[in-house]
């Protein structure tokens, strides 16, 4: 099978996870690697790290409190009201219940690199 310029540069390029190629996302795994490469960390201590931070991150928001992120931006959690619906299907109209959103608004410096 001959090489062409597309599966060069992918078989040149670092072992993803199949997730990430498909979708141009970046998984945990990923996140760690590049922790381990760009500090003093191993593995297991990157590893614990970030999974403390996304712990940190969930137990603010669950308790309604605001995350910044410096140089990413802000997550918080917003109220939704009550609202009307149409079940797919039937159009049955519904009554959606009030809940709770997850908003992230970009910080003014990562919006000025993209």
């Amino acid at each position: 099978m001959a090489r062409t310029r597309q599966t060069a540069a992918r078989e040149d390029s670092e072992p993803q996870a199949p997730a990430a190629r498909e979708r141009g996302k970046i998984s945990k795994t990923q996140i760690i690697e590049q922790v381990v490469g760009r500090t003093s960390l191993n593995r297991k201590q990157a590893s614990a790290a970030v999974a403390c931070m996304v712990e940190t991150v969930v137990d603010a928001l669950r308790s309604g409190r605001s995350v910044g992120l410096p140089g990413l931006g802000t997550l918080s959690v917003i109220q939704t009201a009550g609202r009307q619906g149409v079940r797919p299907g039937t159009s049955e109209r519904i009554q959606i219940p009030p809940g709770k959103k997850i908003r992230f608004k970009v910080a003014t410096t990562l919006r000025g690199n993209l």
